[in-house]
């Protein structure tokens, strides 16, 4: 008797069936640096708990046996100063076809930059209000805007937008909160943490806070502003205007984005993760999931 071996069998089925199928996923850009004004956060992208802007969650990935889809960990927007010049934009992160929008830098006497969240405006010495940076679409919100400030000590910047809430709007003086983040537990923690919040703006009388999510808060003095908090995409704390030769303001760096994808445990691990990149594996309640924290290359399912 002859017997016939079912195709699938004899295509290895088994092993395909040990290969995840549909990923969950959270994907958050470099956070921009502050000035005046707080950063704007990173933007955020989920398929779990919430995603940014209070948009819908995104969908699943679907992956296919043998893909080879890229990651890149967007990094925060650096400082510069002191000097009279906006703060400096974060960069995308990217899951494949998911691209998370950096976040906005701060306005120096000037409004506030576009971004995943935006940047706050900025007002130095005898500047009307600056606006705060546009977010985007499901990913973030708008950074704060500043208000006239009538002399040097009066300088003010508004907060930099979150992926939970729009920055706070600056008034004389003072600088405003940062825009809330979002919690997030794709990693399966006992307690979700937060990503993605605006950093303080400074001021010359009093600073604000950064926000839930890796935002750092502003100063009022003349030293670089706190920076964003790594792997967060929060961001950077503004700081005041000082007048005069080397004058200026010299806000914080932004912090960096992250990813992280988790699918069951059930399949099989990565084939291959890219010299690239900087990761590390866990696995928690039944799921296998990657944290990739830094750099740029291609994984393969």
């Amino acid at each position: 008797m002859t017997m016939t071996i079912p195709s699938f069998m004899a295509l290895g089925f088994g092993s395909f069936a040990n290969r995840p199928t549909l990923v969950d996923y959270l994907v958050v850009a470099g956070a921009g640096s502050g000035k005046i004004g707080g950063g704007g956060a990173g933007g955020l992208r989920s398929t779990v708990n919430a995603t940014g802007g209070g948009g819908t969650l995104e969908s699943v990935l679907s992956v296919t046996v043998g893909d080879q889809l890229t990651v890149t960990v967007g990094a925060g927007g650096a400082t510069s100063g002191p000097n009279e010049v906006n703060g400096t934009s974060g960069n995308d992160s990217v899951f494949s076809t998911i691209t998370s929008v950096a976040g906005g830098g701060a306005g120096f006497a000037a409004n506030g930059q576009v971004g995943g969240s935006g940047g706050g405006g900025g007002s130095a010495q005898g500047d009307g209000s600056k606006v705060g940076g546009a977010g985007t679409a499901n990913q973030g919100f708008a950074g704060g805007s500043s208000t006239h400030a009538s002399a040097a000590g009066q300088a003010n910047g508004g907060g930099g937008g979150g992926a939970g809430a729009v920055g706070a709007n600056a008034p004389e003086g003072a600088g405003a909160n940062g825009g809330v983040g979002i919690e997030n537990n794709i990693l399966g923690l006992g307690t979700a943490p937060f990503y993605a919040g605006g950093g303080g703006g400074g001021g010359g009388q009093s600073a604000g806070s950064g926000a839930d999510g890796g935002g750092a808060d502003g100063s009022t003095s003349h030293t670089a502003g706190n920076a964003g908090t790594v792997n967060t995409g929060g961001g950077g704390g503004g700081s005041n205007f000082v007048a005069g030769g080397g004058g200026g303001s010299t806000g914080g760096n932004g912090g960096s984005g992250i990813v992280i994808i988790s699918y069951s445990s059930d399949f099989a691990d990565l084939d291959s993760i890219g010299a690239g990149l900087t990761s590390a594996k866990t696995t928690v309640g039944g799921n296998t999931i990657y944290k990739f924290t830094a750099g740029t290359g291609s994984i393969t399912f």
